[in-house]
């Protein structure tokens, strides 16, 4: 076996099928996310939620996702066919192309680059052209109102999300998420991962995140009351399905960089417990409940709120902590507090 591994065949069979099980663990993932979210819904609503398709309603997810599938698709008169199809493929691919350089354990990584930072940024740059292009393509000016609202929303957050992970890779001194989570893994347990040096910032994370995947409180784009579902209204059947898809594999991305950047990825909280990828994948569920609530609680924003919010408070704040964390990272501010070069770099 290791002599077939070693021959370029056995090199491309063995990225395929590790490829596969990262996509098949997120796919998995989504059906109990989408199931998951309605029944958080439910409960603070005080409801039942999904309960009549297989025991307790866990097999709703994919009653729905059959449904989508098996629908005839619907395409505008006078719409780019070209163009209005290839827009949600590229959502849903750019979002699960992004978890190649997640890591779920030590050495539970697809492909373990040391600028995995740079890419998952450039594959969300990218994301903005999926909603723009279905806006555009569907040939109406609702769909393309949403797009362009949506395109300013996800850019204004990106720069927010950067500068917030710029603060932590000063801290780390590299782009590598596995160095950020060895930077992490001190004898203090929870209290040595970098929510704590980092605790201004995490807040505005997970906020950004809350912008950048257009959920609740930020969901202008696909307001029903405002733009009739946004972008993607004009849209139905498998096409509809993957943009929702491709929204719901990145919201559970942000959930896994929240983990890796500030909650320790993979490491245990106390001190002596094994690490492992359960850590990591019971991390990544709390952060989306956290999603979930906030979508059930908190009111929606007006669009000028949320742009205010992105360039005047969001930006400030999170160059601001860019210089402060400069300056105790060089100085070695409590030593090895925010400059942990030598632990992850």
């Amino acid at each position: 076996m290791a002599e077939f591994l070693a021959t370029p065949f056995g090199t491309f069979v063995l990225i395929a099928v590790q490829s596969l099980l990262v996509i098949a663990f997120v796919m998995i993932s989504l059906l109990v996310l989408v199931y998951g979210d309605r029944k958080i819904w439910a409960a603070v609503q005080m409801r039942r939620g999904p309960n009549v398709v297989g025991p307790w309603g866990i097999l709703q997810s994919v009653a729905d996702a059959l449904k989508y599938v098996l629908k005839e698709i619907v395409v505008p008169a006078g719409a780019d066919r070209f163009v209005f199809f290839l827009a949600p493929m590229l959502s849903f691919v750019l979002a699960m192309i992004a978890w190649a350089v997640i890591p779920f354990a030590n050495g539970w990584v697809l492909s373990d680059m040391n600028v995995a930072i740079l890419y998952v940024f450039a594959i969300s740059s990218l994301e903005v052209y999926g909603v723009i292009m279905g806006g555009w393509a569907s040939n109406s000016k609702y769909p393309f109102l949403g797009s362009l609202r949506s395109a300013a929303q996800m850019i204004s957050y990106e720069v927010s999300l950067g500068l917030i992970i710029i603060g932590v890779v000063i801290s780390t001194g590299s782009l590598n998420f596995s160095a950020i989570v060895h930077a992490q893994d001190t004898r203090y347990g929870l209290l040595g991962w970098y929510w704590l040096p980092h605790l201004p910032m995490v807040a505005l994370f997970f906020i950004s995140a809350l912008a950048e995947t257009n959920r609740p409180p930020f969901d202008l784009p696909e307001a029903e009351s405002e733009l009739v579902a946004g972008y993607q209204v004009e849209y139905s059947s498998t096409p509809f399905l993957l943009f929702m898809a491709g929204e719901y594999i990145a919201i559970f991305l942000m959930c896994a960089l929240t983990s890796l950047l500030f909650f320790g990825g993979w490491l245990s909280p106390i001190p002596g417990l094994p690490d492992g990828a359960l850590w990591m994948v019971a991390k990544m569920g709390f952060f989306f409940f956290l999603f979930a609530m906030v979508k059930a609680i908190v009111p929606r924003y007006r669009y000028d709120q949320l742009m205010r919010i992105g360039w005047k408070v969001f930006l400030p704040l999170s160059i601001g902590w860019v210089v402060v964390v400069s300056f105790l990272a060089k100085f070695e501010v409590l030593g090895a507090f925010w400059a942990r070069f030598a632990m992850g770099g």
